[in-house]
């Protein structure tokens, strides 16, 4: 597929403080786009955006919240003319045992993770219209294989992944593409979060290979980057996961068997595991929901 010179176009990356979103704004800038950061710690935004190398700026905002998504994407219009691309990142996660699970931050991941990609979608698709752009649905290795103790993360991800292929099918006579990103375990705030839970992170380590290894940030928002470029309809961070694909029709019932030895084996340890969003991400939401001035 042809690249697209990213030099001058206009992209909105959401979850922009850290992780994923940080280093993208950073490479896709690097690249000549001018980038719109949006998220919830704003000292934070204003660092990532004073570091780019071009044109960029930022804006506060819950990407749950229909208004304010709606006048990011006005005022996102209004300062660079237009918008290229918008990668829908943001994204929480908890863990744990469902049936024990916070019911507050069980919701919460489903409606960041999924609401708030349809709510990212709902304002900037006008204005992908008009540029025929691109809109980048960040979902994970847990869209297409269930795992035990992340149910409201395999659920929204999952969601999210079936989403923008429908939305791919509406939009695209308009000129609008519509690509899913695929990332297995990646060096974020969010992964190092959820490994800060000892029986989450030797749950994790007891997966087969290569999904129970953590893979280096860099290389992975590379391939989003080329995949972003290519304005390609799949995305996968890291090399192996494009193989799962043709296997994952498979992959429930081998998860449900094995799932069922391991859960056995830790459930002397499962009191108290998983009950809040995890990760300083995961932080800034709950203070956003209780609230509290960032």
């Amino acid at each position: 597929m042809t690249k697209v010179s990213l030099e001058g176009q206009v992209a909105v990356v959401t979850g922009a403080a850290r992780g994923v979103g940080e280093l993208l704004a950073r490479k896709l800038s690097a690249r000549g786009a001018k980038v719109a950061l949006v998220g919830l710690e704003p000292e934070a935004l204003k660092e990532v955006s004073e570091r780019l190398h071009g044109e960029s700026g930022f804006w506060y905002a819950d990407v749950t919240d229909h208004e304010a998504m709606a006048q990011v994407a006005a005022e996102v219009k209004e300062r660079f003319g237009k918008v290229d691309i918008v990668v829908a990142n943001a994204g929480v996660a908890n863990g744990g045992p469902f049936v024990e699970s916070d019911p507050v931050a069980w919701r919460r991941v489903i409606e960041v993770n999924l609401i708030g990609s349809a709510v990212t979608a709902r304002a900037f698709l006008p204005v992908l219209m008009e540029s025929r752009g691109y809109l980048l649905q960040i979902a994970s290795l847990a869209a297409i294989t269930p795992a035990p103790m992340m149910t409201a993360y395999c659920a929204s991800k999952s969601g999210v992944e079936a989403y923008a292929h429908s939305l791919r099918a509406e939009v695209g006579h308009k000129g609008v593409r519509v690509g899913v990103g695929y990332l297995s375990w990646t060096d974020t705030d969010m992964v190092r979060g959820a490994d800060q839970d000892e029986v989450m992170r030797e749950l994790r380590q007891r997966l087969p290979w290569p999904s129970n290894k953590t893979y280096p940030l860099g290389p992975a928002v590379d391939r989003i980057v080329a995949g972003i470029e290519r304005r390609s309809g799949h995305v996968y961070a890291q090399w192996w996961l494009r193989g799962m694909q043709g296997v994952r029709g498979y992959l429930p019932g081998i998860i449900g068997a094995v799932g069922q030895r391991e859960m056995r084996r830790f459930e002397p340890r499962l009191k108290g595991v998983g009950k809040g969003l995890v990760g300083a991400g995961g932080a800034a939401d709950e203070q956003r929901q209780q609230g509290i001035s960032p």
